[in-house]
């Protein structure tokens, strides 16, 4: 049996992650400074140490000491002695990928438009039912006509395309209202302002990127959220996104040996503020199901109040660190983080988790057969890679260097919808040019050489005209672009991303 071993006890007895378990889920909880980050940097080293790829989120800059290996000093050196470790060959460093949506500390990090698709969008927006509704009939009506959103340039030209349109539309897919396309728009600007242009463009994030090994360890994706978080919304949906992605694309997998993946969500309790009852319906069918692909999510958030019962009953594998319980709702908070663990006669669980050190948790771990081990209590081991991060030159140098960088780091804006319905737009205003045109010549007794081209009368070998040639050369363009996207069948999963 393959076990992650995190923390240890008293008695010397070590505790961990079962590696055929791991998949199962988890939850690291705790009030501010008392130890969430160092289990999630120490987890995140074991998995890697086994081959698993890693994303965590780094929503306050200090995880990429993790690229360096860590000294043998200070409280480090106390707790590697305290634990029998080896010493300075228990220090490591680990292979490191640093991601930034922004594009300011890492890898540009992108997606599409319609791979997040309406539900998500609709979150990301903060838009109400009838604004959602809408949302849903643009996708629809860009899904039919082949018509790909990639940016928000795209999304704008679809709003005007709808609202130009209206009448011809709603017969077919409902009612199109001005007001509604007005208020998306609004959201837009709100939403540009807060730099969403840069969570969407391509090149979009290929995941198979982030399912890498390096040297026989898991490649650490650590995401730098410090700018993101401050748009909770932005980063709730990105995370959500991230995690349908997933699901959407990996193979069934069942229970393998160790998890394919894991990811690590800091201030979880972002991706379910505010959210509709269907998201975090959706959400919590994606976390029940995601399993069976060999994805292991571990939540990480202050109080386990913060997640909703039907994903907090879907955790396995817990950590929690000590909590307060100054009020009310504290003391509600360290109840039901009591109720969830299983009891062990030695442990008074309440007492426990309002006196509990910096770095002691209870912890409560699958087994072999997926059954909830007996809550103990247990000292996180000290991390093997540096705890201080890496300087702004000493990151940037790390990004540049990364294989991936060259790759997505330069935006590229392809052929989409914004210029589809630009040259649909151009193309129709050239053949209503020339079609008056060719009404005023054959009114005077006279076919012009439009008109022509319209009804076939031109004669094998004659050479089109300047206008012509415009009207033929953008019906071909716009011809071959609706094509290519026409020919792949749309479908959209669980929470409306893209299903490829």
């Amino acid at each position: 049996m393959n076990i992650f071993a995190i923390a240890r006890n008293s008695e010397g007895h070590s505790f961990g992650i079962n590696a055929k378990m791991a998949n199962r889920h988890g939850l690291i909880a705790g009030a501010t400074g008392t130890g969430k980050t160092v289990t999630l940097r120490k987890l995140a080293e074991e998995f890697s140490d086994n081959g698993v790829p890693v994303f965590l989120v780094d929503v306050k800059g200090d995880l990429s000491g993790m690229t360096v290996k860590g000294i043998m000093q200070g409280k480090i050196a106390e707790r590697i002695e305290q634990f029998s470790l080896g010493g300075e060959n228990y220090l490591n460093s680990y292979p490191v990928s640093f991601w930034d949506v922004f594009g300011e500390t890492g890898i540009p990090l992108r997606t599409t438009i319609s791979e997040m698709g309406p539900l998500l969008l609709s979150r990301l927006l903060n838009l109400n039912p009838t604004q959602e509704g809408l949302l849903n009939i643009l996708f629809r009506v860009a899904d039919d006509k082949g018509l790909l959103l990639i940016d928000l340039k795209d999304l704008r030209a679809m709003l005007k395309y709808l609202a130009d349109n209206a009448k011809e539309f709603q017969l077919q897919y409902g009612n199109i209202s001005a007001a509604s396309v007005g208020a998306i728009q609004r959201s837009l600007l709100t939403l540009e302002n807060e730099g969403a242009e840069k969570l969407f463009g391509e090149p979009a994030l290929n995941l198979e990127d982030w399912l890498q090994t390096r040297d026989g360890r898991g490649v650490i994706n650590i995401l730098n959220s410090e700018k993101l978080i401050n748009s909770s919304r932005m980063y709730s949906a990105f995370l959500l996104w991230l995690m349908a992605e997933l699901f959407e694309q990996l193979p069934e997998v069942g229970d393998p040996d160790k998890p394919k993946f894991v990811m690590f969500f800091d201030e979880a309790h972002l991706l379910f503020d505010g959210a509709p009852s269907v998201l975090i319906e959706k959400v919590e069918q994606v976390v029940r199901l995601i399993r069976s692909k060999g994805v292991g999510i571990y939540f990480v958030t202050q109080n386990p109040l913060d997640l909703p019962d039907t994903v907090l009953g879907q955790l396995g594998n817990r950590v929690q660190h000590a909590l307060r319980a100054f009020t009310p709702r504290d003391q509600k908070a360290v109840k039901t983080a009591a109720e969830t663990f299983r009891t062990n006669k030695k442990v008074n669980v309440v007492e426990a988790i309002t006196t509990l050190g910096v770095g002691e948790a209870l912890v409560s771990f699958l087994d072999e057969k997926g059954m909830p081990t007996p809550v103990e209590i247990a000292t996180i081991y000290p991390p093997k890679s540096q705890l201080t991060p890496l300087t702004q030159e000493q990151r940037q140098a790390w990004v540049k260097d990364d294989d991936l960088f060259a790759y997505y780091n330069n935006y590229v804006d392809n052929h989409s919808a914004f210029e589809m319905l630009a040259e649909q737009a151009n193309l129709n205003q050239v053949a209503q040019q020339q079609a008056q045109q060719a009404e005023q010549q054959e009114s005077e007794g006279v076919l012009g050489s439009l008109s022509r081209m319209i009804f076939g009368t031109k004669k094998r070998g004659e050479k089109l005209t300047v206008t012509e040639e415009i009207v033929s050369g953008l019906s071909k363009s716009v011809g071959r672009s609706i094509r290519s996207q026409i020919t792949k069948q749309i479908t959209r999963g669980i929470l409306g991303a893209l299903q490829k």
